[in-house]
């Protein structure tokens, strides 16, 4: 078998390689942008739900006690609703 054609057949493959990998990246970025919005919607819905069942049960607990991420957004919040 000649070289030059096994070469030629080698670098015929590199394209459809490339791509797969760039549809790979693509698509691992997409599915974990999604997973990161569920996730942060999830902890917001149980937020809002904590703060319904405080309403009914008439506990007012400051913003900043339900809040379970960092304290710079619990200042944030805490701020937003002095207003």
């Amino acid at each position: 078998m000649d070289t030059q054609i096994l070469g030629d057949a080698l670098i015929s493959l590199i394209p459809p390689f490339l791509v797969g990998i760039l549809f790979y990246v693509i698509l691992r970025s997409i599915l974990r942008a999604d997973s990161k919005e569920r996730k942060v919607y999830a902890q917001m819905e149980a937020e809002m739900r904590e703060a319904q069942a405080d309403a009914a049960t008439g506990e007012a607990k400051p913003v900043a006690n339900r809040l379970k991420s960092s304290p710079k957004t619990a200042a944030k919040v805490t701020k937003s609703t002095k207003k």
